[in-house]
């Protein structure tokens, strides 16, 4: 997002509190969380990587890639939908995406497998846990007015703060889908 911004000479989408803020809300939690994830016993059925075969495969790669890419592309349009108002509107929906896509996705890194419609979406409790909590510190800062001057984000109306809630939620349904294609192909 940060990237496309300047190639597009567009305004600085984020403030470097927004960026301190998602990494610390984003990577602490969920990743511990991730760590907790429930045992699976099909893991045992997959056969092991090759000895000297790199952690950063080409495949591992492009599917980080294409994952952040949705992301992005869901941050710009939030982006844009406030840069027809104000430069600060379009970084404030601008960060509330991106922190609030962070956490959806949370979920889809559960699994290479799709599992929208799966019971496993839902089987770690410490990952819903740290949803929730990320949710609420999100929304925080994105509601109550001294946040708001602390972390340099404008008011939202009910319409702007459901527009950021939806295009983060909008990442788990197209991220699966890849995911689902990717395993079929």
């Amino acid at each position: 997002a940060v990237l496309y911004a300047s190639i597009a000479n567009l305004p600085v989408p984020f403030a470097p509190v927004h960026l301190l803020f998602i990494n610390l809300l984003t990577d602490s939690l969920p990743a511990i969380a991730l760590g907790l994830e429930p045992h699976t016993k099909s893991v045992m059925n997959e056969k092991p990587r090759p000895m000297n075969e790199s952690i950063l495969t080409k495949n591992f790669l492009s599917k980080i890639g294409i994952e952040g890419l949705v992301i992005g592309v869901m941050t710009m349009i939030g982006f844009y939908i406030g840069y027809q108002e104000s430069p600060l509107l379009a970084s404030t929906l601008a960060f509330g995406t991106l922190c609030t896509s962070r956490l959806v996705h949370g979920f889809n890194c559960k699994s290479d497998r799709p599992m929208m419609f799966s019971k496993k979406l839902w089987n770690n409790i410490y990952l819903i846990g740290a949803f929730l909590i990320g949710f609420v510190l999100i929304t925080s800062v994105l509601t109550i007015p001294a946040l708001q001057n602390v972390f340099k984000v404008v008011p939202l109306n009910v319409t702007q703060l459901f527009t950021v809630y939806g295009l983060a939620l909008l990442n788990l349904p197209v991220i699966q889908l890849l995911k689902w294609i990717r395993k079929r192909r």
